[in-house]
């Protein structure tokens, strides 16, 4: 077994081990901060249905960055469908035999990663170009955004340009997963791409990129508007409405 084999399934392992655990302890970190105070973004919904429904718009249309920003919203709602289809399509290396259904939606997979191309261009793009999102970037925004399009484009290269041994390239990801290791093609295609992908699995809890399960916890999106019921206060973590002392007798009875 060559070193690129071992050292490849070790990087897999441990980016594998990185993305659960860090992605497990966030969100049980995100569970259990109390929120004592109603600051949901208004107009905002007065039941859990509302809420599920609200919460259902912003993960699937993405309704708060439409009416913020139009041109991000296009480039992001690119990115995620082109995304969603090349990982559906990406399951053809993993399942032995390949359902029907992933062999029906692999040439839409296979097609939607050059929409996954354009739009991280078009994201990084708006990023470099407008002023004020520029403030606002950090050095691990433009991280994130080089990584996925190192993962696009040599994933694209693979599969359009120069065909690489992808027979071996799944039997090695099947080996890692068995823990019955098999020879890594040693391509530079394969090698770039792996390695971002690896790179992408290791900084996804500790970045932006956590957004994904954080929307869920977010007080501002998935609380109900109970303000008039309760005074637009909360006196801490539970529900109870903020109560003022009485005056004392003395006072009512015009003492003093």
């Amino acid at each position: 077994m060559s070193a690129w084999t071992i050292g490849y399934a070790v990087l897999l392992y441990v980016a594998f081990v990185v993305l659960v655990g860090g992605v497990v302890y966030r969100v049980a970190l995100y569970q259990f901060t109390p929120a004592p105070l109603r600051i949901p973004t208004m107009p905002a919904p007065r039941t859990r249905l509302g809420v599920t429904m609200r919460m259902g718009r912003e993960v699937g249309l993405f309704s708060s960055l439409f009416r913020g920003d139009k041109w991000a919203w296009i480039w992001s709602a690119l990115f995620h469908v082109s995304l969603l289809l090349v990982l559906l399509q990406h399951l053809r290396y993993v399942f032995v035999p390949v359902p029907l259904w992933v062999r029906l939606e692999s040439p839409f997979g296979s097609y939607a990663a050059f929409v996954l191309v354009i739009s991280l261009a078009g994201l990084l793009g708006r990023r470099l170009a407008i002023a004020r999102v520029r403030f606002v970037s950090a050095p691990s925004d433009y991280l994130m955004l080089l990584l996925l399009l190192v993962i696009g484009v040599t994933g694209t290269l693979m599969r359009f340009v120069d065909r690489v041994n992808i027979v071996g390239f799944k039997a090695f990801i099947l080996g890692v997963m068995a823990l019955h290791l098999q020879p890594l093609p040693l391509d530079p295609l394969i090698l770039v791409h792996v390695a971002s992908v690896a790179g992408l699995m290791l900084i996804f809890p500790f970045s932006k990129l956590l957004h994904a399960p954080g929307v869920f916890f977010s007080p501002t999106r998935n609380q109900v508007d109970r303000s008039r019921r309760e005074g637009g206060m909360r006196t801490g973590a539970g529900d109870e409405p903020e109560t003022r002392p009485t005056a004392s007798p003395v006072v009512r009875e015009g003492g003093l």
